[in-house]
């Protein structure tokens, strides 16, 4: 039996009841990994875990969205013992230390891409994707994201929910969505990619976005699809995540295979106590 690899990172992810990650900036850094197949490991936390364990680790403090001081994903490069956090920066460290196979992390075109969809499909997934999320997690993170979360909106999470609200959200937001499904077909004459043959940054935030979606709720990932009219890798990356190991034959096929192989050990972690999946 061949031997197994001694992981390089870890990668500290959100945990959530599926025992699976649905972060999306956490799958951008995942997807990265996979792609350039660096060996590596997963600890879960729980949401009031993230703070005392980064915190723990000796990382400095930085303001997300959430109001949260501590967020993932974070990591550990364990041959120099060096803890760093936020996927914009562990990007950069991931493509410098271990620049083969390059991935171009910010384009003109990806930075277009990333800045629109924000506007739109962050919107969007602010209305139908957070106040589901709370139906994948654990009973004590339930109680920290409500607390927090409604903090933030200054209403209950149910209210995003209520009957004619979620429609409304997606329809004003309709038209900017398709414009940004063109957007991301601009260079489809030159591959399936966002900047054509090769894959970039931008593909790992749409797929880790559309991905995130779907673990939350497959109904809100299938409109955003169909309302984007998503381009081949990027489709066929969220639709087939899972297919590890069968021969998908195209280059979409190529990446997917890269970056959703199995080259991690797992493990969970709640609070002090750590067991392999």
């Amino acid at each position: 039996m061949a031997a197994q690899t001694e992981p390089e990172i870890v990668l500290y992810d959100l945990a959530c009841t599926k025992n699976i990650c649905f972060s999306p900036a956490v799958w951008r850094v995942r997807l990265m990994l996979n792609y350039k197949h660096i060996p590596y490991k997963t600890i879960f936390l729980e949401f009031p875990d993230i703070e005392p364990t980064l915190k723990g680790f000796g990382l400095a403090p930085s303001q997300s969205a959430s109001g949260s001081k501590y967020t993932v994903p974070a990591i550990q490069h364990v041959p120099t013992n060096t803890y760093m956090m936020d996927s914009v920066p562990i990007a950069q460290f991931l493509e410098s230390t271990y620049p083969d196979p390059p991935v171009p992390l910010t384009s003109e075109l990806g930075r277009e891409i990333e800045a629109k969809a924000r506007g739109t499909v962050g919107t969007a997934f602010r209305v139908s994707v957070m106040p589901r999320e709370i139906d994948i997690l654990s009973p004590r993170a339930q109680e920290y994201f409500r607390r927090t979360r409604e903090a933030l909106l200054g209403h209950r999470l149910e209210d995003l929910l209520a009957p004619g609200k979620e429609e409304q959200a997606w329809s004003a937001v309709d038209d900017d969505m398709r414009a940004v499904g063109e957007l991301l077909r601009t260079r489809k004459a030159d591959g399936p990619f966002v900047l054509g043959a090769k894959p970039s940054g931008t593909d790992f935030f749409i797929a880790g976005s559309l991905q995130s979606a779907r673990v939350v709720d497959e109904g809100v990932f299938q409109r955003t699809v169909n309302t984007l009219v998503m381009g081949k890798f990027t489709r066929h990356v969220c639709l087939t995540w899972r297919r590890r190991t069968e021969p998908l034959g195209s280059q979409g096929g190529l990446l997917l295979r890269s970056c959703t192989m199995e080259s991690e050990t797992r493990s969970l972690a709640h609070g002090d106590t750590t067991k392999d999946r």
